[in-house]
């Protein structure tokens, strides 16, 4: 997996490539695909949709889609805690610096001869949105009343959306409405190239149009209206 497409300066606020290495070996090395586990793409999108959406999030919510099993012993469990706590609190700190980028999964391109071959298998870049898409759809899920009844009334946010849908769409993680053709080679870049304005501006669209009380009290479980949760598909190793 790589984080986005530039490395991000040095902040003793914001989590290291060392860091995110220990992090990143941790959660592969504790996945399993029957449960669906995330990996650090994945935890890396969940935590920005919780730290850019309507409401903040409790540790107690969202650590339980992180964690599946119990710890070896209290040191591993001290490390791993402290680890995803500095990767939630970078998020917020990236977006006040305007560095963020989003930590996505990183494939292994196929020859030219290979996606001649078989064009449906044939990859649009090194770079795969799928897992920290997958995680982004279950930060909203989180807070589905709220974002289903916002994006329901509010074109714009679903606008701002747009590049980040998209991506989730093209990887298989939401399911459109109508078949549409896969994003093409420039396209799929391009979208990989918006996410951070986009998670800027949701941010910015949320500190300024708060939810009202109506919102936060309406019932409602998983959005139907975006970021459907469906199989993710995702591949190769984190790089930063």
């Amino acid at each position: 997996m790589m984080r986005g497409m530039d490395a991000t300066p040095a902040n003793p606020e914001i989590i290291d490539d060392s860091e995110l290495e220990v992090l990143d070996r941790w959660l592969r090395g504790h996945a399993h695909d029957a449960d669906g586990t995330l990996l650090l793409d994945g935890v890396h999108g969940m935590l920005t949709a919780l730290a850019i959406g309507p409401d903040p999030a409790l540790p107690e919510e969202w650590l339980p889609e992180v964690l599946h099993s119990p710890f070896e012993n209290p040191e591993q469990g001290a490390t791993v805690l402290a680890l995803l706590a500095k990767l939630n609190d970078s998020i917020p700190a990236e977006l006040e610096g305007e560095v963020y980028e989003p930590v996505l999964g990183e494939v292994e391109a196929e020859t030219e001869t290979e996606a001649e071959a078989d064009a449906e298998h044939a990859t649009h870049s090194d770079l795969s949105a799928a897992g920290w898409c997958e995680g982004f759809s279950r930060g909203i899920d989180l807070r589905a009343a709220i974002w289903e009844s916002r994006l329901a009334e509010d074109g714009d946010l679903l606008e701002m959306l747009s590049p980040i849908m998209a991506l989730a769409v093209d990887e298989g993680v939401l399911a459109a409405d109508v078949p549409i053709a896969k994003l093409d080679d420039n396209e799929y870049e391009a979208c990989l190239a918006q996410i951070p304005d986009a998670v800027e501006a949701v941010a910015h669209y949320w500190r300024v149009r708060p939810p009202t009380e109506r919102e936060r009290t309406s019932g409602g479980g998983a959005s139907s209206t975006a970021f459907s949760s469906a199989p993710a598909r995702r591949g190769g190793r984190w790089v930063h």
